[in-house]
């Protein structure tokens, strides 16, 4: 007998352990659960039948937006004819040599080979172990630190969790490792001392970046980490001459630059990846996420010919790197890839998340710029953020207590929006999917203002 959504969320509760949950509010019921059971275009339909948008994409993933058969039916045909074989010991399949040439196509110049996983999190942890490895064979063993910046994410496992830089994925956990370091988030409006233009934020940052690698012993800086645009750390574009400023400081030291464009690749800010925005040159890339739209887990590390001749190299010497994943290059992730990266391609969606992302940026700015509530409207491409503060003016943010952002994404929720209160600021995220259509702003930016003026009228 077929149970009901009751009963599946009772179940839920009872022995499904959620990740970033509030474990006894959920158990107890005071957290009420919701079964997503469909999803069409940029909205999800939920147990009792109420229709949302989902204005942050999943989790800035679904970028050709939801049920896509062309996806599932590259999946199904390929799970018939090869569900699974390792890629251990030079095997290969169909799917995963065309998927990689068609990747580093996306890629910005410079990147020469593609190493698979399932997540963004193990995804940094096989950049760690490269870097390490790079040293190593290099023969300098104590050059290993890896710099990323407060605010960054890039993971929760053990090391890219310590890489990330919010204290709610280190509090608890023992981490950061001491091998990772973190310098100062870019984020102008909250951490410019006062009377310094973008121009002069940027250059105080790769001084900060410079400083901590000379305390550090520039001989034991391995790799700095950044994404293009901060994502969980708040949705922040990077400062006015930003990237060359702190690219500068690293080829000053032999440092490796890893861009993590787990969120910011595959057309998301309207460029192919986010390098080719900012005029990013890495020797390593993260992605994941986008490469297929969260169809299939699938993730990915994009090795440049700098780092990719150390490791011929070290195999000529001491053999095969004791690295790898059971499902590094899965057949049927591989597929879903494929067709994400088809449908991108043919329909030319990139272009179109650049247009109506601009479209986005420029609504969010006309309906809050002005709004007592609101001290900064930011975003590039299809993200964007909201940041709330008391006094906008003086930068004077909220009581925590006050819980302002969370407030606000349930408003939006009440009002059948799905937009991201960000864990660390009063911050409202959007990041929708790139198939969203000016219409579907409007819509996103009148619920998103009913939401705020509301929460507005109860602090008043």
């Amino acid at each position: 007998m077929k149970k009901s959504a009751e009963e599946l969320l009772e179940i839920d509760r009872k022995y499904f352990m959620h990740p970033s949950t509030h474990a006894h509010d959920h158990e107890t019921g005071a957290l009420p659960g919701r079964l997503v059971t469909g999803a069409q275009g940029i909205r999800i339909q939920d147990h009792r039948g109420e229709t949302f948008i989902d204005g942050f994409a999943g989790l800035y993933c679904v970028n050709i937006g939801y049920g896509r058969i062309e996806v599932a039916e590259a999946m199904y045909e390929q799970a018939k004819r090869l569900a699974y074989y390792h890629t251990y010991v030079g095997h290969s399949t169909d799917v995963v040599a065309e998927l990689s040439a068609r990747i580093i196509d996306w890629a910005p110049e410079g990147m020469k080979k593609v190493y698979y996983g399932l997540s963004g999190s193990d995804a940094n942890e096989t950049q760690i172990k490269i870097v390490w490895y790079y040293n190593n064979i290099l023969g300098r063993k104590h050059k290993k630190k890896i710099i990323s910046r407060v605010g960054g994410y890039h993971g929760s496992s053990i090391a890219s969790g310590s890489l990330t830089g919010l204290t709610s994925f280190h509090r608890h956990f023992d981490l950061p490792l001491e091998r990772m370091k973190h310098t100062v988030r870019p984020h102008w409006y909250r951490n410019a001392p006062d009377g310094m233009d973008e121009a002069a934020f940027s250059r105080y940052c790769a001084e900060q970046l410079e400083a901590l690698i000379l305390a550090e012993g520039s001989e034991t800086i391995a790799a700095f980490i950044g994404e293009p645009v901060l994502g969980t750390g708040g949705i922040v574009p990077p400062p006015a001459g930003y990237w060359q400023a702190i690219q500068d400081v690293l080829a000053k030291y032999d440092i490796l630059l890893i861009a993590d464009e787990v969120v910011c690749g595959f057309g998301r800010l309207g460029t192919p990846m986010g390098s080719q925005k900012y005029g990013i040159r890495p020797d390593l890339i993260t992605i994941a996420k986008g490469l297929t739209s969260a169809y299939a887990p699938l993730s990915g590390v994009i090795v440049g010919e700098k780092v990719w001749d150390v490791i011929v190299s070290g195999s000529r010497k001491d053999g095969a790197m004791g690295h790898g994943w059971t499902y590094s290059g899965h057949p049927v992730s591989a597929a879903a890839a494929l067709a994400n990266l088809g449908i991108l391609e043919t329909e030319n969606i990139t272009a179109r998340a650049a247009d109506v992302g601009a479209y986005l940026q420029a609504s969010l700015k006309a309906a809050f710029a002005d709004h007592p509530l609101v001290g900064e409207v930011r975003g590039v491409g299809m993200l964007a953020a909201l940041e709330f503060m008391a006094d906008p003016a003086a930068r004077v943010p909220f009581d925590k207590s006050q819980q302002v952002g969370p407030r606000i994404a349930a408003a939006c929720m009440q009002r059948h929006l799905i937009a991201r209160a960000m864990p660390d600021y009063d911050v409202l995220g959007f990041a929708p999917p790139l198939v969203t259509t000016r219409e579907d702003v409007d819509e996103i930016v009148r619920i998103a203002r009913d939401a705020v003026d509301a929460v507005a009228a109860e602090i008043s």
